[in-house]
């Protein structure tokens, strides 16, 4: 397993994760197999979509506000259910295919970190599996 480590700025973003993943790949001569993305944590979450309109992301994070919004009749003491109830639907990991040592995404996918409670330091758990 290997951990990638990102800092989030903002309450709610999601970062691009995905050069990233395709550098551990290299570094760690993963050619052909599954990896497994994993999040240990309840207010973000991993999802891929796409990444060549930035407006994508913010029509997203957009929705998901107004889905989820932040109320203040939510019971739990933290203040962050929304974020909580966001994760959720999000999911805590993705699998993508790796061959010939590349993440086999779509032409205009991306894998993304989704924070919904930052600015936080959050870590990421990548798993790879072959034959």
């Amino acid at each position: 397993m290997t951990e990638l480590r990102v800092k989030t700025s903002n309450r709610t973003e999601f970062i691009d994760i995905t050069a990233k993943l395709e550098n551990i790949c290299s570094e760690n001569c993963w050619k052909d197999g599954i990896i497994t993305i994993f999040v240990p944590h309840t207010t973000c979450g991993i999802t891929i979509n796409e990444n060549a309109d930035p407006d994508v992301k913010t029509d997203m994070i957009d929705f998901l506000n107004r889905l989820v919004p932040n109320l203040p009749e939510f019971k739990h003491f933290e203040g962050n259910s929304d974020a909580h109830i966001k994760a959720s639907m999000m999911g805590s990991s993705v699998n993508i295919i790796i061959k010939d040592g590349k993440l086999k995404l779509g032409r205009w996918q991306a894998v993304y970190l989704a924070e919904f409670d930052g600015a936080r330091e959050r870590n990421i758990w990548i798993k790879f599996l072959t034959d």
